[in-house]
């Protein structure tokens, strides 16, 4: 018998942004983050797609085996949710669940552009704010987005 995976509360989702904060983020930092990412991948054998955007430019980008296009179209697609809510792709899905609705219903933002599903996370730098965003898809929403949580807390070293 497997054990369900527990769903993060919003506050833990929170709380999660508050801590994984960069100093700084360069060109340097999207490769070794990046590359960090497709180690952890593919040592589980995950059929995903890992980007990484700084500023409107993709700094990293890599698409392992088993992945799609519609892996590629995910990520936009989630990155979008960061980019305008400043919040990862799954705590703003999190926060319409909480208020017993969801993003589609209520965000009134067309869903073939954004998708409040996990797997992107804001790159936020100390003093500046968000500057950017690291995207994985091709698991399931929670296990993208812890994913790409556990890259960030060994990159950052939590």
């Amino acid at each position: 018998m497997t054990t369900p995976e527990l769903t993060p509360s919003v506050a833990e989702l929170e709380a999660q942004e508050r801590r994984l904060v960069f100093r700084s983020f360069t060109h340097a930092d999207a490769w070794a983050l990046g590359s960090l990412l497709v180690e952890l991948a593919r040592e589980r054998q995950a059929p995903v797609a890992v980007d990484i955007h700084r500023a409107g430019q993709q700094l990293f980008h890599a698409a392992l085996p088993g992945s799609t296009p519609d892996n590629d179209a995910w990520i936009v697609r989630k990155r979008r949710v960061v980019e305008r809510y400043g919040s990862a792709s799954y705590l703003v899905g999190a926060r319409f669940r909480a208020k017993g609705t969801t993003f589609e219903e209520s965000s009134r933002l067309d869903p073939d552009r954004y998708a409040a599903h996990g797997g992107s996370f804001p790159v936020t730098v100390e003093g500046v704010g968000v500057v950017g965003a690291v995207t994985v898809s091709g698991l399931p929403q929670l296990q993208d987005h812890r994913l790409v949580v556990e890259a960030l807390e060994r990159f950052l070293g939590e």
